[in-house]
């Protein structure tokens, strides 16, 4: 079968590889839809890794069903999780689900930009959906980056007239200024440099859109609020300069939530005074577990989350290196989905 294996952003290759075997409890999926991911595009992340085949927001239909697997049939629309806790950890048992052991570990094989994948039985019986039949396979690839958002605005706690304010207007930018006005703030607020996806934040529902190169985000913030600063700030840009301005976006006794990762060796310094007389609260918010993504359906399903309006362009399979560097280096772009027709 084909699947494009990831060498590095601009040597993504569309190769022969073996189709997966599926055992006892196990699910073979044909893709028919997958997004590119933030995390995809950061050869930081992923060089000590490759090669290796991407993808972790697929949808598809089953083609194989393994013995002893119950609920799921040939034919039937599926959404599988790449990562799954195990449940019953410490982490577990505290809802850290993202910090468990076994969500590392756990992987859809060979990943979603393939003709085909694998779902394993722990992945299959914890986080694997079916799609509802109003919902497209495209669409239905939004489920995983919406959940993480979701997860984010229950971890920040968002409450009814909270300003929150978002850092990046990439695609998680947008859906978390959506999910931000869905959890009841009363204003939200987008920053970021491209015009092209501030506008549209604002058709997305945002109230204030700021292009932070020509116009100052942290003034804009504290008109807005009697000069207090956001209730909550979310940075979806991987950049130590959008850190250090969100800590300037946020009121005292605020949240900033860390959504999106830099690289490891990137630091900044922090004032502990700050943190502690002002009461900032730094939360991260890694990934998404079971419970988050089956809201995500329904929010998708529902149209409180407009999937479709979301997605910019689509690319088949056999040009997914193209659509990666339209995700990474296109200004007039907000989701990037890989299509298997």
């Amino acid at each position: 079968m084909k699947a494009a294996v990831y060498y590095n952003l601009d040597d993504v290759r569309v190769e022969e590889v073996a189709k997966p075997k599926i055992g006892a409890g196990e699910i073979l999926v044909q893709m028919k839809a997958c997004g590119v991911c933030g995390s995809d595009l950061m050869d930081w992340y992923l060089e000590k890794r490759a090669p290796l085949v991407l993808g972790h927001e697929p949808a598809g239909v089953v083609v194989e069903v393994g013995g002893e697997v119950e609920g799921f049939s040939v034919g039937d629309r599926v959404f599988a999780h790449h990562h799954v806790a195990c449940l019953t950890c410490h982490y577990c048992r505290r809802g850290a689900f993202t910090m468990c052991s076994k969500f590392g570990s756990t992987h859809l094989e060979h990943g979603g930009f393939a003709e085909f994948f694998r779902v394993p039985a722990d992945n299959l019986c914890v986080d694997t959906l079916h799609i509802p039949d109003e919902v497209s396979f495209e669409e239905a690839a939004l489920i995983e980056p919406v959940a993480c958002g979701v997860r984010a605005m229950h971890k920040c706690g968002v409450e009814v007239g909270d300003t929150v304010a978002v850092v990046g207007a990439g695609p998680a930018g947008v859906i978390n200024a959506v999910l931000a006005r869905l959890s009841g703030a009363g204003l939200v607020l987008v920053g970021d440099v491209v015009d092209y996806r501030l506008e549209a934040a604002r058709r997305f529902g945002a109230d204030i859109v700021v292009n932070v190169e020509s116009e100052s985000f942290v003034d804009r913030v504290r008109e807005a609020t009697d000069g207090r600063g956001a209730d909550v700030v979310v940075v979806t840009a991987p950049s130590v300069k959008a850190y250090a301005s969100a800590l300037d976006l946020c009121r005292k006794g605020g949240t900033v939530c860390v959504f999106a990762p830099t690289a490891h060796e990137q630091t900044m310094p922090l004032s502990v005074h700050r943190l502690f007389f002002n009461e900032i609260r730094l939360v991260p918010s890694y990934s998404t577990s079971h419970l988050e993504t089956r809201t995500a359906l329904e929010l998708i399903r529902s149209g409180k989350i407009d999937a479709k309006g979301l997605i910019t362009h689509r690319f088949p399979l056999s040009q997914t290196g193209e659509a990666f560097r339209t995700a990474a280096r296109e200004k007039k772009c907000l989701k990037v989905v890989v299509v298997n027709e």
